[in-house]
């Protein structure tokens, strides 16, 4: 199926609205959250009814537009309609932030066509900054084209992380791969938003962004900007499978290389 570029601009078009519409409920919750609007889905992993009426909001507008297209989303997990379009929706990334009233979170929004990343949306309700992406089409934020970082090399880069919280027992080659880029770059940032993270590196913030066992919703829109940017991003095993593997390196040609190879002989061995 190759879309039609007006059908594109359509969907991306549908994604925004959306996730404006969901950044009204996050900005009137903001730090306004009693106890008993959260709840612990795992061992440090909570939502929030934010979250479940985000996602309401993301789904009722898409489904309104495209009541046959499947959707994935964080907190009602897979609707299917046997379709080539699949909706990848994170309506509250960074609820931890959230919870505790740090001002680092985002709506993230993709669309596979096919099993291909075809557009994709980030909005950091707080700040109104809207990054966008349509495959082969560039990257943008506000509407202004935008770039990966000049830095080709880890010792000229600022590199991002996100600390593997859900499966501690890898933390020791974590912490090794973490100690190896702190020896080697300008510095390290934990903002506690896989998606901000990439939409960072994918505007020159960071050089390079890693994390491993994230869900599809956390990657997605964030990677394709990545690579619309003119950056990088694959699986530690340097493919293009992160979001079935949930481990991702991105950032540019350099700083990727560099970045895989250490995480490639460390989680190696």
């Amino acid at each position: 199926m190759t879309p039609n570029p007006n059908d594109l601009d359509k969907y991306l078009k549908i994604a925004r609205e959306a996730a404006l519409r969901a950044g009204v409920v996050l900005k009137e919750h903001f730090r306004k959250l009693c106890p008993s609007m959260i709840n612990e889905k795992n061992k440090n992993d909570y939502v929030t009814d934010v979250d479940r009426r985000s996602e309401e909001i993301i789904k009722g507008h898409i489904t309104s537009h495209f009541n046959n297209h499947d959707i994935l989303a964080e907190e009602s997990l897979v609707e299917k309609h046997s379709s080539p379009f699949l909706w990848i929706i994170d309506p509250l990334d960074g609820t931890l932030n959230y919870i505790h009233g740090l001002p680092s979170f985002a709506v993230s929004i993709a669309l596979e066509i096919e099993g291909e990343l075809t557009v994709g949306l980030i909005y950091e309700p707080l700040r109104e900054n809207i990054y966008s992406a349509i495959k082969s089409r560039g990257a943008f934020k506000n509407g202004k084209r935008i770039h990966v970082s000049r830095a080709e090399t880890l010792n000229t880069s600022l590199i991002a992380t996100g600390f593997p919280f859900r499966i501690k027992d890898i933390i020791d080659p974590y912490l090794k791969v973490f100690r190896e880029l702190f020896m080697r770059a300008i510095g390290i940032r934990r903002g506690g938003s896989a998606c901000l993270d990439l939409a960072y590196t994918a505007e020159g913030i960071f050089g390079g962004f890693f994390e491993c066992s994230l869900s599809p919703w956390d990657m997605a829109a964030g990677a394709l900007l990545v690579k619309e940017s003119g950056g990088i991003a694959t699986d530690f095993n340097g493919n293009n499978q992160f979001l079935k593997t949930g481990n991702i390196v991105a950032g540019t040609e350099g700083v990727h290389r560099e970045m895989l190879k250490i995480i490639q002989e460390t989680f190696r061995n």
